[in-house]
């Protein structure tokens, strides 16, 4: 297939014995000859990744990929990559277009650590068929057909924050309590008495400190996908990172993070401030909470810079275009698949009729 094709072009390493391309198999975690075979180790760096403080500058980031690359760029979807510098043509491997240019080069920071691929390309091509065999809503034929995909090996670049946490908090803590009250009520023309339970809320003020610290806070560099997959997709086990090495690229394709580190601790601050609250909400405890206020002063934070694989593809069903991702790391798939409206009309009146069901169910206990 012509993407195979262009992705074994991607970076080359002759092969010692034929001077064939040597690939990274992700079966073996080794170099793999093409053409005959043969493999070869890498030396993995198994060293902790440094962390770089966020309020310094990139002088310590190196920017060398140890390997000759030109970055183009998608005229369809505007997704950067690199590619080897004597290759002249390619497709765009997040969309599929041909309309693909030579781009500037740009002195951006290199990854100093990653995941490599432990899934390959087949084994992601059964997840996929596994995972819309899983799908209620997905019309039959979809199911039973071979759908034919693209799927393009990428390393996707994302930010890890750390930082400590200081909260300062208040509150008004609700707690619900349960009384008996005395009612009455006109049956069959007649006044009677009942007793009832009544539930009403006693409201006190808290106040406290919560610290927390955050380690590895994910965040993708990447502003060419959606958003949505790249959170479905991102089980990613970080205790599986390695030292940056270009031998882990051979046969990939590795994209340049569009996101700076900047507007990345942005979202990564965002996603902080949910997890603190829902971690002082549980603190705080109690049945309601009203006029919850937070103050955070944060300290120590760092970064690391990291590619984690991913298979991407590009699929069509009757003419209309999907997407889906594997993680290359564990098989999770995280995608877009057609809808069957005949379904989803019998599941919803599927529901109605038992809703109905149970209406009358009641009326006629209560009657």
């Amino acid at each position: 297939m012509e993407e195979q094709a262009i992705a074994k072009d991607a970076i080359r390493f002759p092969c010692a014995s034929c001077g064939g391309p040597m690939l990274f198999d992700a079966d073996t975690q080794q170099l793999k000859c093409a053409y005959c075979g043969r493999l070869q180790d890498i030396e993995a760096d198994v060293s902790e990744p440094a962390e770089h403080e966020l309020e310094g500058d990139e002088g310590g980031a190196s920017t060398d990929w140890g390997l000759e690359q030109i970055a183009v760029r998608c005229g369809s979807c505007g997704g950067e990559s690199l590619i080897p510098a004597q290759q002249t043509a390619t497709i765009c491997p997040f969309c599929g277009s041909p309309k693909v240019l030579p781009h500037a080069q740009e002195q951006l920071i290199r990854p100093e650590s990653l995941v490599p691929f432990r899934i390959d390309r087949e084994d992601a091509a059964a997840s996929f068929r596994a995972w819309k065999k899983k799908r209620w809503f997905l019309p039959n034929a979809f199911k039973k057909e071979n759908t034919a995909v693209q799927l393009s090996g990428i390393y996707i670049p994302y930010w890890t924050y750390d930082a400590d946490t200081a909260s300062s908090y208040s509150a008004r803590r609700g707690d619900y309590h349960y009384r008996t009250v005395t009612r009455t009520r006109v049956v069959d023309g007649k006044t009677e008495t009942y007793s009832d339970t009544e539930r009403y809320t006693v409201w006190r003020s808290v106040s406290g400190q919560y610290d927390r610290f955050f380690n590895d806070v994910l965040v993708p560099a990447s502003g060419h996908y959606d958003a949505q997959l790249l959170d479905r997709l991102g089980n990613f086990r970080l205790d599986g990172l390695l030292g940056y090495k270009p031998d882990y690229l051979s046969g990939y394709i590795a994209e340049r993070y569009s996101v700076g580190r900047t507007q990345g601790w942005e979202r990564a601050r965002r996603r902080i401030d949910a997890m603190l609250e829902d971690d002082i909400r549980s603190e705080i405890g109690g049945d309601e909470i009203s006029g919850l206020s937070i103050g955070t002063q944060v300290s120590n934070r760092t970064y690391k810079h990291l590619l984690l694989p991913v298979w991407n593809a590009a699929y069509a069903y009757r003419g209309k275009p999907f997407r889906f991702m594997v993680n290359g790391q564990t098989g999770l798939v995280s995608g877009e698949a057609p809808r069957s409206p005949w379904k989803i009309g019998f599941f919803t009146l599927a529901c109605l009729a038992v809703a109905a069901a149970i209406a009358w169910f009641v009326m006629q206990q209560q009657g």
